[in-house]
């Protein structure tokens, strides 16, 4: 019978090592070289952690050569848009969905616990006019370390479940001052008559005394339960996406015992690069770039010029060699929405002009150049009337139940240890 190991061999020496085998329920099996260094005196090489396995994790599972994506086992096309985002919250944080009766208790719970300590409110006055939210979320949620000092030292399942829930209930609040006070208008509170989302689109467009726009005739600009649907299918679409960069960080900042607010800090502040979670937004300014549909072959071709700078935002992906899982959904809503948000049909013809030029063309096929979430997301959070600005937010929202269950993953794993990458070091 075949052995369940590897075997490396030195061709400088020709000794051999040999290393088990460990396999898990889905995706590629691993190799366990955690003894490699002390066996043969050298490290692994692997720049961007293109082969390595960092962890052992029962969260999310990617397999990107088929495009599959799935949350604690569901496929994330039997969640998004038929499960409301504190549903699939739930799912992640406690591992399985709820109950109607949990449901209905966790929803409640998250609406009183979306206030934020005034310590905090006060923190953004401290900040210059203008600040771009990001950076705003990111000093908000580390101080929120400051007023939850308990959380540091959680000692049992329930600790962990007020923790988790603490944090999912205030980032959108959060996020929506961070945005108000950047503007420099009044702030919003929360009202706890509204669900998560609809509460956030709440805090982000009402006025002093918790008015919509007023249109004349006695009307207000009212939220439609159809703009309350499609960002609560985009926050399901972002809320894990297993060991990413920023989730990567909130692992690695979680495994030094720092605060887990601190972690989530810190996640942020990954997220907001642009080649993350800032990436939409750049979609969206090359689209308008672009400009119309009749510029789009000279673009296209702009793309495919290895002597030209100029790279097609929105398409390939890391992980997903095929298409993103995500995408297809959002593109499925996109075009179901189309007429009921009223989408911009400038941007969509560009956009669609896009996508079918690079998807008939051997160029992006051959590389694996397939549209992925950022394609669709900018536009549907346009037509959601989400400033720009708030593009990257909106992400950091959707994806905290992912960080603070892998957060909580890594803490309850009694054999974690603090990461130490190690270097091939080539200086003098």
């Amino acid at each position: 019978m075949a052995k369940n190991t590897m075997t490396l061999t030195d061709n400088r020496s020709g000794k051999s090592f040999e290393y088990n085998i460990i396999d898990g329920t889905r995706g590629p099996s691993v190799v366990d070289i955690r003894s490699f260094y002390k066996d043969s005196g050298m490290f692994t090489y692997d720049p961007g952690y293109t082969s390595t396995a960092s962890c052992e994790s029962k969260i999310t599972f990617i397999d990107g050569e088929n495009s599959e994506l799935r949350y604690r086992g569901y496929d994330i096309a039997d969640l998004a848009g038929k499960r409301s985002y504190l549903d699939v919250s739930y799912l992640l944080m406690m591992g399985r969905l709820p109950t109607k009766a949990e449901s209905e208790d966790f929803d409640l719970e998250i609406r009183h616990r979306s206030f934020l300590n005034e310590g905090i409110i006060r923190l953004f006055d401290a900040l210059p006019d203008g600040a771009h939210p990001m950076a705003t979320m990111g000093a908000a949620t580390t101080a929120l370390s400051a007023f939850y000092k308990d959380h540091l030292h959680l000692e049992d399942e329930e600790e962990f479940k007020t923790m988790r829930r603490r944090i999912l209930a205030k980032m959108p609040t959060i996020a929506a001052m961070a945005y108000r006070n950047s503007i420099g208008t009044p702030l919003i509170y929360p009202d706890v008559n509204k669900y998560f989302t609809e509460n956030f689109l709440y805090m982000l467009r009402a006025y002093p005394g918790g008015n919509m726009k007023y249109l004349g005739g006695g009307k207000n600009d009212e939220i439609k339960q159809v703009e309350v649907d499609a960002l609560d299918a985009i926050l399901t679409l972002h809320a894990d996406h297993e060991q990413n960069a920023s989730t990567t960080t909130v692992r690695n900042v979680g495994s030094t015992e720092a605060h887990p607010y601190v972690a989530i800090s810190s996640g942020i502040a990954a997220l907001w690069g642009s080649a993350h979670g800032g990436a939409n937004e750049k979609v969206m300014d090359q689209l308008r770039l672009i400009g119309d549909v009749k510029n789009v072959p000279s673009y296209i071709a702009k793309a495919k010029d290895k002597n030209d700078p100029f790279r097609l935002m929105g398409f390939g992906h890391r992980v997903y060699k095929n298409r993103d899982p995500r995408a297809e959904t959002l593109k499925k809503l996109q075009d179901k929405l189309k007429e009921e948000l009223n989408l911009d049909s400038k941007l969509l013809d560009i956009a669609h002009a896009v996508e079918e030029a690079a998807l008939s063309d051997d160029y992006f096929k051959d590389r694996g150049l397939y549209p992925n979430i950022d394609f669709y997301s900018g536009v549907i959070l346009t037509a959601l009337k989400i400033p720009v600005a708030m593009f990257t937010p909106i992400f950091v929202i959707g994806r905290i139940p992912g960080w603070i269950s892998q957060w909580s993953e890594l803490k309850q794993d009694p054999t974690h240890k603090i990461a130490r990458p190690r270097q091939l070091y080539t200086g003098n």
